[in-house]
């Protein structure tokens, strides 16, 4: 008995400031077990009255809602994969609940709950080619939008998992309006065709849409094929400057958001589970993926109540 005192109870997670709570909470543990609240008292040096007090001690609001809170950041954690930090579990919380905490307060809980979203990566440079013929940057990092297909952005990403040889290509087209996907390809080879079948079909699907296209200087965006499907199609290319990132940030910015919320860190048993996942993150970041810039809405949200307005 004498080692009552370094016993464990279980997981629950409390947010009371009782003195000498872990001391009872072991008396309750050893109770159920059929020993004496006398003798458990004893061996852990405090008295049946405080014990008792303790027992018929009325809970605060604030540590109620303390309580709630947890509950709620450790099933949001779970729910979405460890991908939010304080600032998104409080708008994910204030969204879904209806409530206006704020992020200094979520993020103490968060602290005293252990729990952070994963670090982002840094990008590894990609090695350049020379191209057919290159764009003036007219874009000038002015990322700002105030319509639907204005102004896209696209790069291309890669994937490698332990175990399989291959390389796994990501195509996007983000629209700065939103900061959604309107399309995007999936590859084993990042040849031209991967970027090609993207753009007809981002075209296909938005007939009207005559937006500035920016990308860097990749081979697959100055060739003059490419050129000739910008040009088709009604649209104004602009490129990054080179060796500038910076230039296509938002783009650069999804794929760290991306890897680092469902890509890293994880194990893939094959390449057909990382597309597979691909394929389910990219809706819900379109569909359920709440954004501060956004008025707290998805990409989605906001560009139906835009076109209904």
């Amino acid at each position: 008995m004498k080692s009552l005192k370094k016993r464990r109870i279980g997981k629950e997670t409390s947010l009371t400031k009782v003195r000498q709570e872990a001391e009872y909470l072991t008396v309750d543990f050893y109770q159920e077990k059929e020993y004496s609240i006398e003798m458990l008292c004893k061996v852990l040096k405090i008295s049946r009255s405080s014990y008792y007090k303790y027992k018929n001690r009325t809970q605060p609001e604030k540590e109620k809602q303390d309580e709630v809170l947890c509950a709620l950041i450790l099933e949001y954690h779970a729910m979405y994969d460890g991908i939010l930090g304080y600032r998104r579990m409080t708008m994910f919380i204030n969204r879904l609940n209806q409530t206006s905490y704020s992020e200094g307060y979520i993020h103490r809980l968060m602290n005293y709950l252990g729990i952070t979203a994963r670090i982002r990566r840094k990008k590894v440079n990609r090695k350049r080619v020379k191209p057919d013929y290159v764009k003036e940057n007219i874009l000038a990092r002015d990322f700002s939008s105030d319509m639907p297909n204005q102004k896209w952005l696209t790069d291309v990403t890669e994937f490698k998992i332990p175990n399989d040889t291959r390389k796994l290509y990501l195509s996007p087209i983000l629209d700065l309006f939103d900061n959604s996907i309107i399309e995007y390809e999936l590859s084993y080879r990042n040849t031209n065709q991967l970027v090609f079948k993207m753009f007809d079909r981002a075209v296909k699907n938005n007939p009207d849409a005559k937006p500035i296209f920016h990308s860097d200087r990749g081979f697959s965006y100055t060739n003059s094929v490419f050129k000739s499907k910008i040009d088709f199609a009604e649209m104004t290319q602009n490129m990054s400057i080179i060796g500038k990132c910076i230039d296509n940030g938002p783009m650069e910015g999804f794929f760290g958001i991306l890897k680092s919320e469902m890509f890293y860190g994880k194990q893939f048993e094959s390449m057909d589970k990382l597309i597979q996942d691909i394929h389910k993150y990219i809706k819900f970041y379109n569909e359920e993926r709440f954004q501060k810039r956004l008025g707290c809405l998805s990409p989605i949200e906001y560009r139906t109540q835009a076109q209904c307005t």
